[in-house]
């Protein structure tokens, strides 16, 4: 019998056994807005079964085993022998089958499937976010492939597979396969054209042997990689599969491991080619353009996964605060932890609306809707630059909901303060994104007017939006000297987006808080500090995780 120093009251359960899903309000809205009617049912049905998974216990400590036990890379076998190659935990296998299994790299094959697999990333990455980094790269790498038919025909099939291959074979011998990337070099960062990797023409058409030092190889046991390197006709975009045709293992020469802040159950390597056989993907002289939707689709998956660990962290907040006591009332009861909970709320619903809008643009630029891809080029840049910049306060934030509990690794908040900047750092950080936008605002017109025609639908709904608008639009009437104030415009373009889209769609409490927080200047620099006459209850109350 425990001693009665012991007892354990004031606590909050564990947030297990429930439909991550159907338990998030604006998630399930935006699926049920952006899909055709005819799609909807199967669609539920199909993410309820998801969420129910992401909610479990198993599925759960998965993603605790998984990260608590990172990769670990080994070079040789016990003979001597050059393997190259990383172990992983059983966990980070189990979960990885499940994501690819529930078809989080299977959106180009099926009608709605971008809305479709984005809700699924969104909630996958609320289980372990490591883990979505090689389903990210596989689903990316389908459209960078498909500027080669041959490639195309070859790998779409595996990749957009929903079966689980983790052996190193010939990709014709798999049902499915996965991609990685290797672009970035230490000398040149974001600047890919300073890359040095050199790319040697040979006898067949269209082969290559490849010689350098990649510093960050995303997923390194993938079967295959999209690799930037310099031909005699310029940067040109390659495929370089991990084993070769007649299955000895391609040269592919793994350095080191990164040891990094978070995503710890994920690998990222340095590697080196030294007569490394690849193909080319498009024209010689074309490497940046080959890429293009690749990008675009890797930074729209930065933007679901901040949006996903936003809630997760709120998720985790509220349901702390639900239960626990303090001074004789439940803490989500308080005037101002209801105001903490509802700024938080507020915010991870913004970001979980626009990413899911931006899903639904891919959808319809997929059918050749040019309005909609468009919007894309301008709003994913902006997008992806503002909602994970607000990915790192929020979570932070979160975790001091719960007070020195959420400072403990078992709480599971730990593990997400140490994920929040990854996305704001990787795929082009913060002034590549909004480098990015003024290209686009300079370039493209048809972008900026996609993306004034989106906002405009909401106009004469909320004066503060209004009043955002016109002076967005008197911003934009000047772009000379936009550098330096690119920060401040691309914020701009992305929180009257978010209010445009809450506006249309949202319950009234939720919009006119981000509308007077965000828009209006009624709010302050820290979370907490909403306008009191605000219904913050049903904020707080919507982003209440539910059964």
């Amino acid at each position: 019998m425990a001693a009665s120093t012991h007892t354990v009251t004031n606590q909050a359960p564990p947030l297990v056994g429930h439909d991550v899903f159907t338990g998030d309000r604006a998630l399930t809205a935006a699926v049920e807005r952006h899909l055709a009617p005819e799609l909807r049912e199967e669609a539920l049905s199909e993410l309820s079964g998801l969420g129910r998974s992401c909610g479990s216990l198993q599925t759960q400590e998965w993603g605790v085993q998984a990260n608590t036990n990172p990769p670990v890379l080994r070079t040789h076998d016990r003979y001597g022998h050059r393997v190259d190659e990383v172990d992983f935990h059983p966990a980070w296998h189990r979960l990885l089958g499940k994501g690819v299994s529930a078809g989080l790299t299977a959106a180009w094959t099926r009608p709605g499937g971008h809305v479709l697999r984005a809700a699924g990333f969104h909630m996958w990455t609320q289980v372990e976010a490591g883990n979505c980094c090689p389903l990210s790269m596989t689903h990316a790498a389908v459209p960078a492939l498909r500027a080669d038919p041959d490639l195309a025909a070859e790998w779409e099939p595996r990749l957009t597979s929903q079966v689980y291959d983790r052996e190193l074979r010939p990709a014709r011998l798999k049902a499915g396969a996965l991609f990685g990337m290797a672009m970035t070099e230490k000398q040149g960062g974001s600047d890919v054209r300073a890359n040095t990797t050199s790319a040697r023409p040979l006898a067949e058409d269209g082969t290559y042997a490849l010689t350098g030092h990649k510093w960050f190889c995303s997923a390194p046991m993938s079967d295959g990689f999209l690799v930037l390197a310099q031909a005699p006709g310029g940067l040109t975009c390659f495929l370089v599969p991990r084993v070769l045709a007649d299955g000895t293992r391609n040269v592919f020469l793994i350095q080191r491991l990164k040891d990094k802040l978070g995503n710890r159950s994920n690998a990222s390597a340095e590697v080196e080619f030294d007569g490394t056989w690849a193909r080319r993907v498009g024209e010689e002289g074309r490497g940046v353009p080959a890429i293009i939707d690749m990008v675009a689709a890797t930074r729209l998956d930065c933007v679901l996964g901040s949006a996903g660990l936003m809630r997760q962290a709120v998720a985790q907040a509220v349901h702390h605060c639900g239960y626990r006591e303090a001074f004789g009332a439940k803490l989500a009861d308080q005037p101002l932890m209801r105001n903490v909970l509802a700024d938080l709320a507020i915010e991870s619903e913004a970001a979980t609306t626009l990413a899911l809008r931006l899903a639904a643009a891919q959808d319809a630029a997929g059918d050749g809707d040019e309005r909609e891809r468009a919007l894309l080029r301008l709003a994913v840049p902006a997008a992806k630059y503002w909602v994970t910049k607000r990915c790192a306060p929020v979570v932070v934030e979160a975790a001091e909901c719960l007070g020195g509990n959420g400072y403990v690794e078992e709480s599971g908040m730990p593990r997400l303060v140490r994920e929040s900047p990854l996305n704001s750092i990787w795929e082009g950080a913060g002034n590549v994104q909004a480098l990015d936008v003024l290209r686009a605002l300079g370039r493209e017109p048809l972008a900026m007017d996609a993306y004034l025609t989106e906002v405009g639908l909401a106009r004469g709904a909320d004066h503060r939006l209004d009043a955002a608008i016109r002076g967005l639009l008197t911003e934009l009437a000047d772009l000379a000297a936009a550098e330096g104030r690119a920060r401040r415009l691309v914020e701009r373009l992305a929180l009257v987006l978010q209010g445009s889209l809450l506006v249309r769609y949202a319950p009234p409490e939720v919009a006119d808080a981000f509308c007077a927080a965000r828009l209006g200047g009624d709010g302050g620099a820290a979370f907490g500090t909403l306008p009191p006459t605000l219904d913050l209850a049903s904020v707080v109350e919507r982003a209440r995780p539910g059964a």
